[in-house]
């Protein structure tokens, strides 16, 4: 359990990272943009796998920090053995169902782009969609991981309530 908390902590610096990156991007571009009338076709692609990057490899760090979207209006008023249930209920028929359906489906995903060599159809855009395309299925086997240790967690907290 320890090696999971570990990866989705460093996961969770890196996305941090690329936050920092995406911020200087974009405020170079809007600059270049606005200031010297150019821009970068590139950049822009750029900024849209950037922020990619943060929403995949957010999600698993999210739900290790539990700062998901919840209706805390209801959860907050449960007592602590309710909590445990409802995160152990959500976590193996919610988040799992639906992170092993995408890692299926985004294994295809990406191998057919990779075999394509995808790249961006724009003329100066970036060649190597595919790695990006790649993150999909990865972000997901985190995110299982991460479910499947609340779930683990959460059963050691209700079973001792």
């Amino acid at each position: 359990m320890q090696i999971i908390d570990k990866s989705i902590k460093y996961l969770g610096y890196f996305t941090a990272l690329i936050v920092a990156v995406l911020v200087l991007l974009v405020v170079y571009d809007a600059t270049a943009r606005y200031l010297f009338s150019t821009g970068s076709i590139a950049l822009q692609e750029l900024e849209w796998h950037l922020f990619d990057i943060i929403i995949l490899f957010g999600i698993a760090y999210t739900l290790k920090r539990d700062a998901h979207v919840r209706v805390d209006i209801f959860y907050a008023s449960f007592s602590p053995k309710t909590k445990a249930l409802i995160n152990i209920i959500s976590s193996l028929f919610f988040i799992l169902p639906f992170s092993f359906l995408i890692v299926y489906i985004g294994i295809e995903f990406t191998q057919l782009s990779f075999a394509q060599h995808e790249a961006s159809s724009n003329p100066g855009g970036l060649e190597y969609r595919f790695l990006v395309k790649s993150l999909l299925p990865l972000s997901f086997v985190f995110l299982s991981l991460q479910a499947i240790k609340n779930a683990i967690t959460n059963y050691g907290m209700w079973k001792s309530l």
